[in-house]
């Protein structure tokens, strides 16, 4: 394997590390009630872009 393929397999992993955490947090804030999300500066349609700031 070259350097070039091994840097490639870190990104991928990297990035599908960061998808799992995304997504593991999206679940998280999406459990919790609309006065809990309130509490955080949150309503229910903002989780995906807070998640991925935007």
């Amino acid at each position: 394997m070259s350097i070039k393929e091994g840097i490639e397999v870190m990104n991928i992993r990297q990035k599908m590390q960061q998808y799992v955490a995304r997504r593991r947090a999206i679940r998280e804030l999406d459990a919790m009630d609309d006065r809990r999300l309130a509490d955080i500066g949150l309503t229910r349609a903002e989780i995906v872009s807070a998640v991925y700031g935007r």
